[in-house]
């Protein structure tokens, strides 16, 4: 289980647009989030140990801030030659209470900037990138308890018009997205 950090996109970007396909079928584009007051983009698998640990903290928080009025899309970016378990067909096994889309080619984990599983981005209603970071300060083995704690702050955040203080973000650790032989991306240094 290796241990990769967040690279920490420059808050205040634009969210990337998106058109990928869903395991529920059909394609979403980053337009899904446009009648939201925030959403979340998420990088997540379904073999990551850090992200089989907060699944289920995950969906509670998630229904909790869909019923306010905030979108949630996550997104698979590994190679599935190497990791079938990450395969649309094992995704559309998952029952998310948010779109779970498939990113074939790995563009738009490229264009997050992401890192790892989960990755956590958050916007505002206008699209502008106002929390990247953990989930919690829980991880595997640590023993402390699955809150949300961060996420929720920065959604709470969102919700009353405010910005998350950098020095409160904190990078996610998680497992290294599977990137295909030759697909790595170059802002890893």
């Amino acid at each position: 289980m290796s241990a990769t950090p967040s690279t920490m996109l420059e808050l205040g970007t634009k969210a990337p647009d998106f058109n990928l396909e869903s395991v529920n079928g059909g394609n979403l584009s980053l337009t899904y989030t446009d009648q939201s007051k925030g959403f979340v983009i998420m990088f997540i698998c379904n073999h990551c140990p850090y992200v089989l640990h907060i699944e289920d903290e995950l969906i509670d928080l998630a229904n909790e801030y869909i019923a306010k009025g905030i979108a949630f899309v996550a997104i698979s970016s590994n190679d599935i030659d190497k990791y079938p378990q990450d395969s649309p067909e094992k995704m559309a096994e998952k029952e998310y209470p948010f779109p779970y889309l498939y990113d074939e080619s790995q563009e738009v984990a490229k264009a997050y900037k992401a890192a790892c599983t989960p990755d956590f981005f958050v916007f505002d209603e206008n699209k502008s990138l106002i929390y990247r970071g953990q989930f919690d300060d829980s991880r595997p083995k640590n023993d402390k308890p699955v809150t949300g704690k961060d996420l929720r702050n920065a959604l709470d955040a969102v919700l009353d018009g405010k910005k998350v203080p950098e020095e409160e973000q904190i990078p996610s650790i998680g497992c290294n997205i599977k990137w295909k032989p030759g697909n790595e991306p170059d802002y890893f240094g």
